[in-house]
């Protein structure tokens, strides 16, 4: 269960998967999920191919081993997102 902050939305502070329609994923603490732009704390990014694994390697090791953080804060707009889901649930 997330915190108990009523405006955040329900992944509030849940570490969460957001894959993108390019080649980007990333993996971070869900701050604030709207209709405008997800915010994530403590993110770590991953390209398509980088260090030789697909999206879907990377986000294997992350859930067994966590990630590596690149950036202190990022936003990802709505438009970009193909989906977010919970590191927890993989």
């Amino acid at each position: 269960m997330g915190t108990f902050h009523q405006d955040k939305g329900e992944l509030h502070g849940i570490t969460v998967v957001v894959d993108t329609v390019g080649a980007e994923i990333y993996v971070g603490r869900c701050d604030e999920l709207n209709e405008e732009r997800i915010v994530l704390h403590d993110v770590d990014v991953h390209r398509q191919g980088d260090n030789g694994r697909s999206k879907e390697e990377y986000v294997e090791r992350a859930a067994r081993f966590g990630i590596w953080k690149q950036f202190e804060q990022l936003a990802i707009p709505a438009e970009a997102i193909a989906s977010v889901r919970r590191l927890g649930d993989l």
